[in-house]
């Protein structure tokens, strides 16, 4: 173990605390032990992180590797291509760079999930809708949560990270359980909005017998 990473595993200090989470997780993708070009680290994070937590853009995940780079925890090459291309330029971790995410992993704080969901401040402000309006708002999103959870089924067999049973495996089984939980909660929704629109029927029919 060279002098760096022991110090890195000790303290836990300096390039590891300025690290964005975006970075983390093109340093977790190389953790697997490929190397990996920003393409192939596109391609795997459209994958697999977008179901649970996000997928980087091209430059995202090229100004990060950038600065993993600069602070020592993924090493570089160049391969040349096909002729008319250009060299394609490969990423490996280095030893300070898998002990640094193995820290983050094991000592970051458990931070809670931000929720922003658009779906249900649009209806928050059902006043201003119509009751149809509302139920297609619904429906476009129960069908975008019955098409994810069908994708992380399917992608989740991905065994680039590791055979059936493996964390990431089971990562993706908790994206496909999520977005069966959206589907199931826009259909109760529905059913909700349904009912509200029957009670508010009834008593406007109840104003008018009086």
């Amino acid at each position: 173990m060279t002098q760096k990473r022991a110090d890195v595993e000790k303290t836990g200090e300096t390039d590891r605390s300025a690290l964005p989470a975006t970075g983390w997780a093109v340093l977790g993708l190389l953790s697997f032990g490929d190397e990996l070009s920003g393409y192939d680290l596109k391609k795997w994070s459209d994958r697999s992180l977008r179901f649970f937590y996000w997928s980087p853009s091209f430059s995202q995940i090229y100004g990060e590797l950038k600065r993993l780079e600069k602070a020592g925890y993924v090493s570089a090459r160049s391969v040349a291509q096909e002729t008319g291309h250009r060299d394609k330029r490969v990423y490996v971790i280095t030893d300070e760079g898998m002990a640094a995410v193995r820290h983050w992993a094991r000592e970051a704080p458990v931070e809670p999930p931000v929720l922003k969901h658009g779906v249900m401040l649009r209806l928050w402000l059902g006043h201003l809708l119509e009751a149809d309006r509302m139920r297609e708002v619904l429906g476009r999103h129960r069908e975008y949560a019955e098409t994810m959870r069908q994708r992380a089924e399917t992608d989740g067999a991905d065994t680039r990270a590791g055979e059936a049973g493996a964390p990431p495996s089971l990562v993706a089984k908790w994206s496909q359980r999520y977005y069966a939980a959206e589907r199931d909660l826009a259909d109760a929704m529905l059913a909700d909005l349904t009912e509200l629109a029957e009670l508010t029927d009834r008593d406007e029919r109840g104003g008018r017998r009086t």
